[in-house]
């Protein structure tokens, strides 16, 4: 299970909890929600610690591949080759 689904379900596990705690109480349903909104909001931060840094840690790489990728590209739009790292080969101005 990737990092990203795990704590997007453990944030919705979370919220269901809140919600179930105060079922018993006696408030009108919109503010049950609203608490456990604030609730599972505030929880999360120390709960899910784990989970988030897991998922952050994977959105990092993921954004790293990208940019990495997109450099590549550009190089090989320009005309650059990757082998030398656009040191020498084929003179731009000779095609």
């Amino acid at each position: 299970m990737t990092p990203a689904l795990k704590y997007t379900l453990g944030r919705v596990g979370l919220f269901v909890a809140c919600i179930l705690v105060l079922l018993p109480v006696p408030l009108n349903i919109w503010v049950k929600l609203m608490v456990a909104v604030v609730a599972s909001f505030a929880l999360q931060f120390v709960v899910l610690r784990k989970w988030r840094l897991e998922m952050i840690g994977q959105v990092d790489e993921a954004m790293a591949r990208r940019r990495q990728e997109k450099k590549r590209l550009r190089a090989a739009l320009a005309g650059e080759d990757e082998t030398d790292g656009g040191q020498g080969g084929e003179d731009p101005a000779s095609r």
